[in-house]
């Protein structure tokens, strides 16, 4: 089966962002062969509010058969290049790597056959075969990743995104909820993260809408309570700019509790 060239569209994404999606795209064509069913773009680069300063690449590979440990490692090596290249955003790749029939016959948890975020870079290369026999498992964000890409995402190579059968709401619902479950202690930390991903949790919610970080704050602007809606707005400015606003940490927990009860109902009625 001959599979559609799509490496044209990486660059939509323009600038550095296009180039380490093509680079990202041959490494996954010259490692796995044959075997490559697609290569998809998800996040803030496939939505059109991509940060360098801010923002992190999201990849995700399909393949047809289980990886060899050969070529996992040669893929790491791939990896940990292209995240310490000079092309490389602030926060760096985060990929993964799953069977197509996974894809097609979603299971949740959802298995990857490989795994790497910014967060484990130092484990890879200190011990990267430590790290390709471990880094194995199942991972819950794999469900919003999967609804993202068959909504917005970016095909770089191989099989469109059809390829990406039904996620059970209550899976979406269930993996946005662990996400946005950590910003009830994290918020004040981080919080143009939890606040901006809470928000377009919110709004998939009560109008179905998959949205970007950046979209995600517009609904939020727009629909939550004023003191709500400023939290949004503030995490809006520094999503876009880099900077820090100093938010109130008594007004981003409030924030943080009222997203999550209305998030928590959304993920009860999702499952009845």
């Amino acid at each position: 089966m001959n599979l559609p060239d799509t490496e044209n569209q990486a660059d939509e994404t323009g600038g550095i962002c296009g180039k380490i999606t093509r680079d990202f795209t041959d490494g996954c064509r010259k490692i796995f062969g044959a075997n490559l069913r697609g290569v998809y773009l998800h996040g803030s680069a496939a939505m059109g509010c991509f940060n360098p300063r801010k923002s992190d690449l999201d990849f995700l590979a399909v393949v047809e058969n289980p990886l060899t440990d050969n070529e996992r490692l040669d893929f790491l090596a791939i990896v940990l290049a292209l995240d310490s290249s000079a092309d490389a955003p602030a926060k760096g790749l985060e990929l993964s790597v799953v069977l197509r029939s996974v894809c097609e016959n979603f299971r949740y948890p959802t298995p990857f056959e490989f795994h790497f975020s910014r967060a484990h870079k130092k484990w890879a290369e200190d011990a990267p075969l430590d790290f390709i026999e471990k880094m194995r498992g199942t991972d819950k964000d794999l469900a919003a990743h999967f609804v993202i890409i068959k909504n917005r995402g970016k095909c770089l190579f191989g099989e469109p995104a059809t390829i990406f059968g039904q996620v059970p709401q209550s899976a979406f619902f269930d993996s946005i909820l662990c996400d946005c479950l950590d910003g009830a202690d994290e918020i004040t930390e981080n919080p143009v993260y939890y606040a901006l991903n809470m928000a377009r949790a919110l709004a998939f919610k009560n109008d179905g809408l998959v949205l970007s970080k950046k979209e995600g704050a517009h609904w939020a602007m727009q629909n939550l309570p004023k003191e709500h809606a400023l939290v949004a707005e503030n995490a809006l400015a520094d999503y876009e700019s880099g900077g820090k606003t100093e938010q109130n940490p008594d007004a981003l927990k409030k924030y943080a509790a009222y997203m999550i009860a209305r998030i928590k109902g959304a993920a009860q009625a999702g499952a009845e």
